[in-house]
């Protein structure tokens, strides 16, 4: 579709080879484009606003603009061309949706000289961006310039429940027709600013056939990688906050969303990766990349930047989004190595036709259908999210608890306090069962019926570090099958080591001794009887000693 011819013309953007589109030079393809877009937008001033309706996303304007000029028309040294101007009044809304006013449009792409880039990409069309960053202007097929009028209406409704997307952003369609050549052209927010240093640049789709930039294109100075090439230059990710990685992720999935109800596929994520270590090694700064470096002050779009775009209640981008950054998304890489982020979605113009259909049938018989580009729009929404979810962007793992000086020092003595008292239980189990069986003939049997936890409140107060609540001990006589139960209580002990003593008087006037012992493996009991019980629960092992 474009060629390069020799050409003599100097001037500030012009080299020594000028690329042509359908015949006609970039030279005069500039000057026809501002010609066209002064004299409609300034035309549209003088038309009243009110709101859009169903009619005007299928309305056509055209004015014919001779070379000689004409009582509406300025004269000019460009051969006589006719400029279209295709639903004006839907894109004057979508103008002022962003914030953009008519002078400020006309200012930036009228004005100032057009940057033609030297690097598009693969489809063949040209790209011009204004001098203060905020514009793209790109010629687009016959097809794709059809897609967008009948995705106009669906558009409209998206832009208005949600302006705060990473889809591309459509600010007027037109076409100039000169000697039977038509060439269209869309109006769209610039998703890398020319003012800031792209180290890295990823066109990513998620898919992996043929997804390894060309020998060609690695040549260049600032070349465009993709999907494989990614994974071996960041095999890790790149990492973002907690917030941040949500309010993405959530921008995407609405994105996508959007995207599948148009049955539209085969679009890529556009990914410019700025290193701020080293941009500062190299000695540059954000905003000193290439030309006339920051954005003017007057000119701002709402919602144009990445951090802008992505997903939130507004007043965290808002703070981020400054000169420092140039919009940037904060995000770093497994090394710690900070970053700038800049993202958007590009090419949606690609409906799922019959013949992409039959592309995906004919590829899916070479090759692995799941891998290819060309798919049906809810497999290809579903594949790409997961490739952004998994492999490009990751979440930064929040610190785990660290425990405080006071908590560390405890433990270890807790510790070895459980094991000495693990140890002398053991201990006291051997001399108790040598003593069973010289005593055997001892019974517990008049204790039957006779709850071991006393009335008295004053029992369960105190500092409370370990409570059990509503829990039931089963101490089993082995001798007498004799069972004793503590229900319903709560026993309250500090993290040191606490003795608590119970006596309890019975009617044959002997007394039971209750020893608590807090550790981590429980409390001791023992009693004047004879016969020594251990009882078991999650937190606490008991011991009964009965004389």
């Amino acid at each position: 579709m474009s060629t390069t011819t020799e050409n003599g013309m100097g001037g500030p953007w012009s080299t020594s080879r000028e690329k042509t589109y359908k015949k006609t030079t970039s030279s005069a393809l500039k000057g026809a484009i501002q010609l066209g877009i002064g004299y409609t937008v300034g035309n549209l001033t003088s038309k009243p606003d009110r709101d859009v309706l169903m009619q005007d996303f299928y309305v056509v304007e055209s004015v014919f603009l001779p070379s000689e000029g004409s009582n509406l028309t300025p004269a000019h040294h460009y051969p006589d061309f006719r400029f279209k101007t295709y639903a004006p009044l839907a894109f004057r809304y979508f103008r002022d949706l962003f914030g953009i006013k008519p002078d400020d449009y006309l200012y930036s792409l009228v004005n100032e000289p057009l940057i033609e880039l030297t690097n598009p990409g693969a489809s063949g069309s040209l790209f011009y961006l204004t001098s203060d960053d905020e514009f793209i202007i790109k010629t687009v097929q016959h097809k794709e310039a059809k897609f967008l009028q009948r995705l106009l209406p669906g558009y409209y409704m998206n832009l208005n429940q949600n302006p705060r997307t990473l889809l591309p952003k459509f600010y007027g369609l037109y076409c100039i027709q000169s000697g039977g050549i038509n060439i269209r052209l869309v109006v769209m927010n610039n998703v890398l600013p020319r003012s800031v240093k792209m180290h890295y640049k990823y066109d990513l789709k998620g898919s992996t056939y043929k997804r390894r930039a060309s020998r060609k294109e690695r040549e260049k100075t600032c070349p465009t990688y993709k999907d494989l090439d990614f994974q071996d230059m960041h095999e890790e990710g790149l990492y973002f906050d907690a917030e941040t990685y949500n309010n993405l992720m959530k921008t995407l999935q609405r994105d996508c969303r959007v995207l599948e109800s148009f049955k539209i596929m085969d679009y890529s994520l556009l990914l410019g990766v700025h290193v701020l270590d080293q941009s500062q090694r190299e000695g540059g700064e954000l905003g000193q990349a290439g030309g006339d470096g920051r954005r003017p002050v007057g000119q701002r779009v709402l919602y144009s930047t990445a951090m802008e775009s992505i997903q939130g209640d507004g007043k965290a981008a808002e703070t981020l989004t400054n000169d420092d950054t140039m919009g940037g998304i904060p995000a770093k890489t497994h090394k710690e190595e900070k970053l700038f982020i800049f993202l958007g979605i590009i090419d949606i113009l690609q409906s799922y036709r019959f013949i992409k259909k039959l592309e995906h049938s004919w590829k899916a018989l070479v090759y692995d259908g799941d891998s290819v580009s060309v798919h049906r729009p809810g497999f290809y929404a579903s594949r790409f999210l997961k490739f952004m979810s998994t492999r490009v962007f990751r979440k930064t793992q929040p610190l785990r608890f660290s425990p405080s000086k006071k908590t560390r020092t405890s433990i270890p003595a807790l510790k070895s306090s459980s094991q000495e008292i693990l140890s002398l239980q053991a201990d006291e189990r051997n001399r108790e069962d040598r003593r069973d069986r010289l005593a055997g003939a001892c019974s517990l049997a008049s204790l039957d019926g006779q709850d071991l936890v006393p009335a008295n409140p004053s029992f369960y107060e105190g500092s409370s570090m370990g409570t059990i609540s509503t829990s039931s001990i089963f101490v089993n006589d082995v001798a007498s099958s004799s069972t004793f139960t503590l229900e319903d209580s709560a026993i309250c002990l500090t993290s040191e080591q606490s003795t608590m003593d119970v006596d309890i008087d019975r009617d044959d006037g002997s007394v039971l001794d209750v020893y608590l012992v807090s550790c981590f493996s429980g409390c001791y009991f023992r009693s004047h009887w004879g016969h020594s019980h251990i009882g078991y629960l999650s937190l606490f092992t008991f011991r009964l000693k009965l004389r």
